[in-house]
């Protein structure tokens, strides 16, 4: 039986409460030390069971009410108006309203975004819950459409001219009232995982429904070349307003080097193989890196006994497996970056290498100001940043591409400042856990 609007958002707050109930004791510890408990207790008007178990409301309240002191620098003032959000549709739910489809899709789409911005897990599920609410939403408006259509006088058809239908014909999800815009939103992380709709799963299918630009025929050309051993730039920064088709890109370059794809059987591929003298793309290894899927503060457990903490663990597991891994291992287990030489060999191992970064600036939001996290500090990710692009240079078929956000709005940040940008040089964070981060004065391709 299918769950009522009002239910579906009660599921949303449960998990909510487990998302963000680690990540606000990590930051009231990192602020107030081993004085953060009586700091969340005069929050909470000394209610010691609501600190010990704390639902959605007590979090949301924790971080209204210290916002300044505790969550500013991370979170900024976006992450501020989704906290205020939904402290209204937590109150509405406790007071039994009821809440219409787009009520209930919008409290779960501003659970999924601050989820996302703290690197929780659950963000996965409400987003999943989200998705579900717009296919209904759908159905329902493709139902209502159908029944309006039904009571239209029928008007006869002109001599000669053919119904619409005969001559465009809609796609049979589109025709079927199951479309939903929500799975055309690029994701990255659920590719990996497998979890991706065909439209973004199936290199086939996603590449026929994708047209070749002229900027992205470019980037293709110039990823060919590279992985080929021919030339062309080691490291890509894509950065285009938000919902600019950055991810949309890398998921091209994924599908492209994954050894699943003729370019016979995509319009236009063929061309951009031949101007870049090949007949077909190299296969790569890859490294998909998201920084809104990757919880800095849990270790991911793999094969064979390898439990990976940091960046650079996952990337050369992705890369290379347990003997990928093996080479930054002692790193990895101690939170200190890999040298250039330990990443250059590493690609030159497993070359040709596509690594690929998604929302980077959100994965170092969530470090800055931390000291023991399994991901490491804020400056040991810096440093691998900055050693990751010196061993692309260095190794002739490694490509990395990053993509960063084109605004201030996009990344947040301390008292509305940016964060850096980890491909640009970079000064040396303040030691003030409540100074403002940095602003990144490097040049940003379009």
């Amino acid at each position: 039986m299918a769950l009522s609007n009002r239910e579906i958002v009660g599921r949303g707050l449960d998990l909510l409460k487990a998302g963000l109930g680690p990540f606000v004791e990590r930051e009231y510890r990192r602020v107030y030390g081993e004085e953060w408990a009586r700091q969340a207790l005069e929050v909470l008007k000394g209610d010691r069971d609501k600190l010990q178990d704390p639902d959605a409301q007590a979090l949301l309240k924790l971080m209204d009410y210290r916002w300044h002191e505790v969550f500013d620098e991370k979170l900024g003032q976006w992450g501020r108006t989704l906290v205020k959000e939904l402290i209204e549709v937590r109150n509405r739910h406790a007071h039994q309203n009821a809440f219409t489809l787009e009520d209930a899709h919008r409290a779960l789409d501003t659970m999924t975004r601050l989820l996302e911005m703290v690197a929780a897990e659950e963000a996965q599920e409400t987003g999943r819950l989200a998705r579900e609410l717009l296919r209904r939403r759908f159905e329902e408006e493709a139902k209502r459409e159908v029944e309006r259509a039904a009571k239209l006088p029928q008007l006869p058809t002109p001599s000669g001219l053919k119904p619409w239908r005969e001559v465009a014909t809609p796609h049979p999800d589109v025709a079927s009232g199951r479309f939903s815009e929500a799975e055309f939103a690029a994701d990255l992380a659920q590719v990996l995982r497998g979890e991706a709709s065909p439209e973004y799963g199936d290199p086939l299918e996603f590449y026929r429904r994708t047209h070749l630009t002229g900027g992205l025929r470019r980037l293709l050309l110039n990823a060919l070349r590279r992985l080929s051993g021919e030339g062309g730039d080691p490291v890509v920064e894509l950065q285009t307003a938000f919902g600019g088709g950055k991810t949309h890109s890398m998921l091209a370059l994924y599908h492209l080097f994954g050894g699943g794809l003729d370019p016979h059987e995509v319009p236009g591929l063929e061309e951009v193989l031949k101007e870049a003298g090949l007949t077909q793309a190299p296969k790569a290894r890859r490294a998909v890196l998201v920084g809104t899927a990757l919880d800095p503060a849990k270790r991911r457990p793999k094969t064979e006994g390898v439990v990976v903490h940091t960046l650079w663990g996952e990337m050369a597991y992705q890369i290379g497996g347990v003997e990928g891994y093996r080479l930054v291992e002692e790193g990895d287990l101690r939170g200190v970056a890999p040298g250039s030489d330990t990443l250059k060999e590493l690609f030159d191992r497993f070359a040709p290498v596509l690594v690929l970064i998604d929302e980077w600036v959100a994965y170092l939001r969530n470090l800055y100001g931390e000291e023991d996290l399994p991901a490491g500090t804020f400056d040991q990710n810096l440093t691998f940043a900055q050693a990751l692009t010196e061993a692309a240079k260095r190794s002739g078929r490694t490509l990395v591409v990053a993509s960063l956000p084109a605004s201030d709005a996009e990344v947040g940040g301390g008292e509305g400042g940016p964060h850096p940008c980890p491909l640009s040089p970079l000064p040396t964070p303040p030691k003030s856990k409540k100074a403002p981060l940095p602003a990144s004065s490097a040049k940003k391709k379009k």
